[in-house]
């Protein structure tokens, strides 16, 4: 059951795989997810000393889950990968020019998981292309449904 999409993501990437990973979280964090209150629209994922970070995701503190710490809502976040997966993000990150974005935060099996891509970069013609068929898929489906009646 997904909590946020980053259809940014899909707009400005290829995306060329696919990881899930588990996000340490605290307490107040967990209870604003389950509220809804959580954009990974800015936000992005990097590889620092063999661990793997979640940057920029902002979570919105609930007034009435946080009442005696001081939360930080964009704080970086750790994300829980295995090692293999790990050293293959390193070796594609750092020689083939990928970049990781998240794609969305889930729910698995009662956790939060957050899907992360391994994505290229689109150029702006790439973008307009995907925009025009896009808007053909749709001009598509709408002619159809008229000659269907």
């Amino acid at each position: 059951m997904s909590i946020v999409d980053n259809k940014k993501a899909f707009h400005d990437y290829f995306i060329e795989d696919r990881y899930e990973a588990g996000l340490v979280l605290e307490g107040w964090e967990v209870k604003s997810i389950r509220a809804g209150r959580v954009q990974i629209k800015e936000a992005y994922v990097v590889l620092k000393n063999g661990e793997v970070f979640l940057i920029g995701a902002h979570i919105s503190p609930l007034t009435t889950a946080s009442t005696h710490i001081h939360p930080d809502p964009v704080r970086t976040r750790k994300l829980l990968l295995h090692n293999a997966e790990i050293s293959k993000l390193i070796g594609k990150v750092e020689r083939a020019g990928y970049a990781l974005v998240p794609l969305n935060l889930h729910y698995a099996k009662g956790r939060i998981k957050i899907e992360i891509g391994l994505a290229k970069g689109k150029k702006q013609f790439d973008k307009r292309a995907t925009e025009k068929e896009r808007e053909w898929k749709l001009e598509q489906s709408k002619m159809l449904k008229e000659r269907q009646r």
